[in-house]
Parts: C-alpha cells; structure tokens; sequence
C-alpha cells in the first residue's frame, strides 16, 4: 500500500510504501483510539450521571432540612401553647382551692355555731366517696376541653355553695351572734395611730398614694387582736402585707392585720373578740413596728375610723 503526500510548492509529490506490517501497526493504533474514545466517553458519561444524582441528592436533604426546621419551629410553638394553657388551669386551680378553703372555714364556723359537734358535719375531712365499678365504665384520661368543662362544673358548684353557705352565714348572723360580730376598737392593746385612711405621701417613694387602712405604731412584739368574732381565712405571707392575718365577721366585713412579726392563728380557727391573732412587727412594705388594719365591707375598702371609735 503505497501512500503520497503533494507539497504545496512546485507540485511536488512524496510517496511512503506501507507494508503488511505497518497496516497491522496502524490498524491496532486505530482500534486502540477509538477504545480510549469510547471508554472516555463512558467515564464522562457516569461522571456526570454521578454528579448530577449528587445534585439531585443535596437538593432533596435541603428540602428535608427546611421541613425538619419547620417542625421544630412548630414543636416549640406548641410547647408554648401548651405551656400557657397549663399556666392558665394552675391559676384556676389555685383560685378554687383558695375558695374552697374559705368554704371550709365558713362551714367549720357555722358547724361551731349551731353546735354540730356529733361528727355530722366535718370539714376538716374530704367528703366521703365510693360506688362499684360500672361494666360500661369508660377507662380513658380526660382530654383538655374535657377538663376544662369538669373545672367549670367545680367552679359552679363553689359559687353555689359559697352563697348558700352566706344565706346560712347571715342566718345565724342576724339571730344572737351580732354582739360578737360587733366590729369596733383598736386592733392593739397599746400603741397609737400613726398613719390615717385615705391619700398621703407614700413612706417609700414619697409620691401622691392611697392608703386603704390605719396604721397603729407600738413596740415590736406588742398584741394584736381581733376587733370582733370571725373565722381566720387568711394567716401566712401576703405581698405588700408581711405576714397577715385576715378574719370574716359574715355580712360581707372582713378585717385584715399586716407587717406582723408573729402569726398566732390559724386558717380555720373561730376567734372571739379581743383574741390575740399577732404579734406587732415590720414584716413586708413597712419602715418599722406597727400593724396595718383594714375593715373592709363586700370586698372593698372602708374607713375603719367609724369602727375604731364606736361602743362595742
């Protein structure tokens, strides 16, 4: 096989001779390149089928990292909700058991009035319960509007009970216990008014405040006492107050005793007119020893001045 190049000047030719041999040479050559072109164009062809499966793969864990960020952002919102809703029932809850509390009280006192002292009646204890186990019975929690509905049926039972209990309360009142209940006199034994009922320049930040008591000075450890009979319905730390003692006359007149440095009642106890509830300190928002002493008529403030002054 004969092979002739032509030059481009003066037409001149070159001829190359080319043996078995050096077709069986050129020919493997041949079959060699286009083996590494068809091999190249496989590795580039799974390169990029590879490159774009990664693609593929990067951009699907993206799109799963921004839901998972999703769900937790609504995880957290839910904890939140949940959290304030428990918040709310814990306020509510506190709310009844204070009720309840007074309910006790105001029911040991009438108990202790009509002289029911057979055990009939003691509310001391929880009320008895019990009964078989229904076959229909439904063996399930309650769920959240469940319980709230149950916390609102309790609720309703305490408003109603709470105004039987006063119609009773004023029943009794209104028989032979007024000169007991009689509110009048000093809450003290000994010591002098130094703060008066209404506006004056707060002790502590010497503005323009209302003061809804009368303060009575003395010396610490002095005697506070109850200005009429009642049930303590209060006895412990109060903010603002120190420690305080409240008492419930009936007829909607309660008595509070603040900044006292030793409580000596109890909630629950039935005290007599000039009892010692406290000893005089200067617990709470106070500049020294003296008890602050409200009157106060269906849950608002009155001037106790009329009460301190008036015959028992």
């Amino acid at each position: 096989m004969n092979i002739i190049f032509v030059g481009r000047n003066h037409g001149k030719s070159k001829t190359i001779q080319l043996g078995s041999k050096h077709l069986l040479v050129l020919g493997l050559a041949v079959v060699t390149l286009l083996l590494a072109l068809i091999f190249s164009g496989y590795t580039l062809r799974a390169y990029l089928e590879e490159k774009a499966e990664l693609s593929i793969e990067n951009a699907v864990v993206e799109k799963w990292r921004v839901k998972l960020n999703q769900h937790q952002k609504d995880i957290r919102q839910l904890k939140k909700i949940s959290q304030e809703k428990v918040d709310a029932l814990t306020l509510r809850m506190g709310d009844m058991q204070a009720r309840l509390m007074r309910l006790d009280a105001l029911g040991q006192r009438l108990t202790e009035l009509a002289k029911l002292q057979n055990g009939e009646f003691d509310f001391s204890l929880s009320p008895a319960l019990g009964g078989p186990v229904q076959s229909q019975q439904i063996d399930e929690s309650y769920v959240m509007p469940g319980l709230l509905e149950s916390l609102e049926q309790i609720e309703n039972q305490i408003v109603n009970s709470e105004q039987q209990l006063e119609v009773i309360d004023a029943l009794f009142v209104s028989r032979n216990t007024q000169d007991e209940l009689f509110i009048a006199g000093r809450p003290i034994k000994w010591g002098w008014m130094s703060s008066a009922y209404g506006f004056r320049t707060d002790p502590f930040s010497g503005k323009r405040a209302w003061h809804a008591g009368v303060d009575f000075a003395g010396k610490e450890d002095s005697e506070i006492i109850a200005v009429a009979s009642g049930v303590v319905t209060w006895a412990g730390k109060r903010y603002g107050y120190g420690n305080l003692v409240e008492v419930n006359h009936g007829n909607g007149y309660v008595t509070r005793y603040a900044h006292c440095k030793e409580i000596q009642a109890s909630i629950g106890d039935v005290v007599e007119k000039g009892q010692v509830l406290a000893t005089m300190g200067s617990t709470g928002r106070s500049t020294g020893p003296h008890v602050h002493y409200e009157v106060r008529k269906d849950g608002n403030t009155v001037n106790p001045k009329k009460y301190i002054h008036r015959e028992g």
